[in-house]
């Protein structure tokens, strides 16, 4: 407990992120405003810089699916393996923390070699998906 606190702590001191308490134990992060991030459409959660943004160029279940470095305020499902459109992979699905709406999924494991960019990757679907700060100035 002692070590969350420190590294919670350093992230605040580094302006990294802010946090504030939602349910039980659970903190809502809030991206720094100066970054063009993504958030929620339903409950406007941070839950992307857009210089995590990897690609555009992929699809889920609804259309257009957005690929990430890395989020926020998600919570991820348990893995299963799925055969998706560039082959078998193990996903878990990933939630909005704050809404439980299901935003898309993390890939834990690409079988196939040329995929294996993909692991530890987040998609979010662009439906879910609205643009905050910045994004008219650039």
């Amino acid at each position: 407990m002692q070590d969350e606190q420190y590294e919670l702590q350093s992230e605040l001191e580094r302006g990294e992120n802010r946090t504030e308490p939602l349910q039980g134990n659970t903190f809502q992060s809030y991206l720094p405003d100066k970054n063009r991030t993504y958030s929620c459409l339903h409950c406007r959660a941070h839950l992307a810089n857009h210089s995590d943004l990897i690609s555009k160029s992929f699809h889920g279940s609804q259309g257009r699916a957005y690929l990430f470095n890395t989020v926020v305020n998600v919570s991820c499902g348990k893995a299963e393996q799925r055969v998706l459109l560039t082959g078998l992979h193990a996903v878990a699905d990933i939630s909005c923390q704050c809404c439980q709406t299901t935003l898309g999924w993390k890939y834990e494991v690409a079988f196939e070699p040329s995929q294996k960019y993909k692991e530890g990757k987040y998609i979010i679907e662009q439906t879910h998906l609205v643009k905050d700060n910045h994004w008219e100035s650039s």
